[in-house]
């Protein structure tokens, strides 16, 4: 099992800039593929980004390529994910999500991810 908890959401500017962090329990967190999802009221949950094992490997919506960056530091059991350059469109819940790999693709599918935090509330203003 994997617990995952996010914070850092806020509202923030258009414009602004936020650093998202997701902490994970459990001793098996380098064995997990992570990525960030999020979801605005109304519609589907999205894809925002993806890393590897590693983190050497990296896997960004076109939406927020450019504007985001994903991180892991596995000695902290930590992922984040820092947003620049913030639009009214970037207002949603965020969600960190997990995924038990021995593989290489990041993918891009809620389906394929098996643990999920409870999300951070990120509101740019315009």
């Amino acid at each position: 099992q994997v617990q995952l908890v996010e914070s850092g959401g806020e509202l923030v500017q258009a414009g602004g800039s936020l650093r998202l962090s997701c902490v994970a329990s459990g001793r098996t967190f380098s064995s997990n593929v992570m990525g960030w999802f999020r979801q605005a009221p109304g519609k589907e949950r999205e894809f925002v980004a993806a890393i590897s094992r590693s983190g050497d490997n990296t896997n960004y919506a076109d939406s927020v390529n450019g504007r985001f960056t994903i991180s892991r530091d596995n000695a902290k059991n930590t992922m984040y994910l820092r947003m620049n350059s913030l639009k009214p469109e970037d207002t949603a819940t965020y969600y960190c999500a997990a995924r038990m790999s021995i593989g290489f693709t990041l993918p891009t599918s809620s389906t394929s991810y098996s643990y999920w935090g409870q999300g951070t509330q990120v509101t740019v203003s315009s």
